[in-house]
């Protein structure tokens, strides 16, 4: 079965791509502690947790199994490709592997044949129409690697686990009739959307679909999991579908959605075949008194439409996101060096992973981040601030839709406090705050933390936008933030950072140098909007403050911890802001002093967050090292956190917080804080522009 040249082309592409990643950035011999494989959002997330496909089921991000299964059949021998099962089937050798920023490609060789595995997820941030789609493409490409002709068939299954919470749950089967495809989808009986909200939880109302164009001439079927694996390994081919009769419980019988393809005989020339794997979640976000669909959804496509569009769209969206994993690749390497390119590469699909974009009720998106394995909390304000560096490259558009629902909230009848909230509520419910004292009262707040993250963000945004108008919209509450921080920010009370896992602390310096740069960023936008004797006064408060601040947190050849700790030390990552955005508050001197010092602590495995513990969170780091003033400094601060995820024995999507001596993941797992990643490339203004304009 041939393909189109222009789809033959398409793969040499991507096979030069491949070889071209054996020299430059790409010569590092890289394994990724977990790999992505089909990643769209906190409930449509599937990993790979292991060096080789076939060493272990795929699972969902939290863990539990969400299986996958890839076998082919060479001259009538059966070679197991993706998952541990059929264990008695022998594994085909895996030659590479590389993650690329949309893209994971798997290369295997066995029975004289090579083989491609490609699992492309379009997220690409340009075009949130795709981006939102919740359609990962599996393509597979096999040819003769010995010169000689061999008959051919593959197998690919997905499992009923996917769309359910737990495997005790009834799930019901269907094949859909969707023009020019051949399609199944899976889904629990009950179908409650929006029924429960929390943390280690999967979700359980839609459905998960496997869709595969008629063009591709493939069999098809939903049947227990074993009866369809037996089949092909003893035929090449399926069983039939079984007839619905009663839901079946998940664990009794795994029933699974399966296509396999006869290939044919096939040599030295690629032949090729692609399927989709995807998710109806009907409904996604429940936003006060609405429930809010997916963006894909807000120009009234259905599911079925969506299928057929992401189908017709397969040529284009693999050129584009072969082209846009290159472009991004060399510009991340250029920033970074070739460690930095391949941590970018990994994360980039993890922390867009981690949110669900929806349409709100005027048709405006809204961009709700998850803290994974944390404690679930939605729109998390000190979630958003290390991840936005991310949105602030790519997406101005990405960077409001997470702003807006937390200056809405700020500034409804709700929220009674002058500092911003900590959160909107527990996924997937953006119902009002539920951390400390929620809506009630200010314990465990994090007053100068959350209110300094959304001054800073508001004038990142300012500067690449070139206007504070979005600002403009929440006025009142912006000043009412300024105020509060010129009030309380410089010397903290006994409070909460976002590293709110080390306890609370009193005379904060780092977050003190957070609130003298909101300061300044208040100042920034009163200038923008046209009020000259506020932006004055506010620049000239953060100047003061910023002098007399070097003045008390400087001991020596550092700074502190806390203004009356002796001796202590912590990461000024929040200062980075001072030379991103240009304010120039704080001496350079003091940034080259605390990167010198650094590298007098460091750990094999990274900077320590600061003198306390030896433990740090690699967005930090990346923050904390993007104050250098050079390449090679920079290097020698964020280099661990690549040696971190290349060593560390935590098979988990990339955890943000670990012990720096051992590798070892103290929580955490997932989270789009490594979106912070992409700071970096901030600091380089020619690439902040290019990829943050309309390319």
């Amino acid at each position: 079965m041939k393909k189109p040249l222009s789809l033959l082309l398409l793969f040499f592409a991507f096979t030069t791509f491949i070889r071209s990643q054996n020299t430059g950035y790409g010569s590092i011999p890289f394994r990724p502690p977990s790999v992505p494989l089909i990643t769209h959002d906190p409930y449509f997330s599937v990993w790979s947790p292991s060096d080789r496909l076939t060493d272990m089921e795929t699972v969902h991000w939290t863990g539990a199994k969400n299986p996958l299964h890839c076998m082919i059949k060479v001259d009538g021998k059966t070679f197991r490709v993706m998952g541990s099962n059929p264990s008695y089937i022998e594994p085909m050798k895996q030659l590479s592997l590389r993650v690329l920023p949309t893209t994971t490609i798997y290369e295997f060789g066995g029975g004289g044949i090579k083989l491609s595995m490609i699992f492309t997820s379009p997220l690409l941030v340009k075009d949130i129409d795709v981006l939102s789609r919740p359609v990962t493409y599996i393509t597979w490409k096999a040819s003769a690697a010995d010169n000689k002709t061999h008959d051919i068939q593959l197998y690919f299954d997905c499992g009923s686990e996917l769309a359910v919470n737990k495997t005790e749950q009834l799930i019901t089967w269907d094949q859909p009739s969707i023009k020019g495809l051949k399609t199944a989808k899976i889904g629990t009986q009950e179908q409650k959307y929006l029924n429960k909200s929390g943390d280690n939880v999967r979700i359980d109302w839609g459905y998960v679909y496997l869709s595969v164009p008629e063009t591709e001439n493939p069999s098809f079927s939903v049947a227990p999991r074993n009866s369809l694996t037996a089949g092909f390994i003893k035929t090449g081919s399926l069983p039939e579908t079984v007839i619905f009769t009663e839901p079946r419980k998940v664990n009794d019988g795994s029933v699974s959605m399966a296509s396999s393809w006869d290939l044919g005989k096939i040599g030295t020339s690629a032949v090729s075949v692609w399927a989709m794997v995807a998710y109806d979640d009907i409904y996604s976000i429940r936003y006060f008194e609405s429930d809010l669909r997916a963006w894909w959804r807000h120009n009234g496509m259905s599911f079925d439409d969506l299928l057929i569009t992401a189908s017709s769209d397969y040529d284009r969206l693999m050129k584009a996101c072969n082209s846009f994993d290159t472009e991004l690749m060399r510009d991340l390497n250029t920033a970074g060096g070739e460690k930095y390119a391949l941590m970018c590469a990994l994360v980039y699909r993890q922390c867009i992973a981690a949110h669900k974009l929806v349409a709100d009720n005027n048709g405006n998106p809204l961009f709700f981040p998850k803290e994974n394995f944390s404690n679930g909390c939605i729109a998390t304000v000190d979630v958003i601030y290390p991840f936005s560096p991310f949105v602030l490259l790519f997406s101005p558009v990405l960077t409001k839709a997470m702003l807006r629902p937390v200056l809405d909230y700020a500034s409804s009848t709700r929220w009674k406090f002058p500092f911003a909230p900590h959160d909107l509520g527990q996924y997937p419910y953006a119902t009002g705050q539920v951390y400390g004292g929620g809506e009630k009262d200010e314990t465990d707040q994090m007053p100068v933390e959350e209110t300094g993250n959304m001054l800073i963000m508001l004038a990142a945004l300012a500067k690449v936008e070139g206007n504070a108008d979005f600002a403009k919209q929440y006025w009142p509450v912006i000043v009412k933030w300024a105020g509060y921080l010129i009030s309380k920010g410089f010397d903290p009370e006994n409070q909460l950072c976002t590293d709110d896992f080390a306890g609370h602390l009193a005379h904060n310096v780092n977050l003190s140098a957070k609130a003298i740069i909101a300061i300044k960023s208040y100042s920034m936008l009163c200038e923008m909007n046209g009020y000259k004797d506020k932006a004055a006064m506010a620049g000239e408060k953060a100047k003061t403050m910023a002098k007399e601040w070097v003045n008390l947190a400087t001991e020596g050849n550092h700074t502190l911890l806390a203004y009356d700790q002796k001796g202590t030390w912590s990461q000024k990552y929040n200062l980075v802001w001072d030379k991103l955005l240009d304010f120039n508050l704080f001496p350079k001197e003091v940034f080259r002093n605390e990167i010198n010092f650094y590298k007098t602590v460091m750990a094999p495995y990274g900077l320590p967050l600061d003198n306390r513990e030896r433990y740090s969170k690699n967005d930090w780091i990346t923050w904390t090292a993007t104050l250098a003033d050079n390449l090679k400094d920079f290097r020698a601060i964020f280099d661990p956190v690549f040696k971190y995820a290349d060593k560390t024995p935590n098979r988990v999507p990339l955890s943000d917080w670990y012990i720096t001596d051992n590798a070892q993941m103290v929580g955490f797992q997932a989270r789009s804080v490594v979106g912070g990643f992409y700071i970096k490339m901030l600091d380089y203004k020619d690439l902040w522009k290019k990829w943050s304009g309309n390319k």
